[in-house]
């Protein structure tokens, strides 16, 4: 990270906003954080869990059904996060008209190509 994206991020973090300057308390997945952290940690778990099959040397298909329940587990998250950007910051931003409008379906359709390349 460079000096000034370290700048940017302390400055983000005193005043409560991201490093695009927008308010922590308006994002769209606010309302269901603890849910996503549950199923974050859960998701942690199967992380460890994969860890511990190759370091006890388990079956190769195994560990790839398991990789595989994992990134299922990933993309859910990710969705439901796109999903709530969508419905709220990209929402709020089309009514409000203007370049913001603008730079939120940008945002929006390049949060979507990468997770289709993923």
């Amino acid at each position: 990270m460079t000096s000034e994206q370290t700048a940017t991020t302390e400055s983000a973090a005193a005043t409560g906003t991201d490093r695009s300057g927008h308010d922590h308390a308006s994002h769209g997945y606010i309302t269901a954080k603890d849910d996503y952290l549950k199923r974050l940690r859960r998701i942690e778990g199967q992380a460890r869990g994969l860890q511990r099959m190759v370091e006890e040397e388990k079956y190769c298909i195994d560990i790839l059904t398991q990789v595989s329940a994992m990134t299922k587990a990933l993309q859910a998250v990710a969705m439901g996060l796109l999903e709530d950007h969508i419905s709220h910051c990209v929402v709020d931003a089309a009514v409000a008209g203007g370049p913001e409008a603008e730079a939120k379906i940008k945002e929006a359709t390049d949060a979507i190509a990468r997770l289709v390349r993923s």
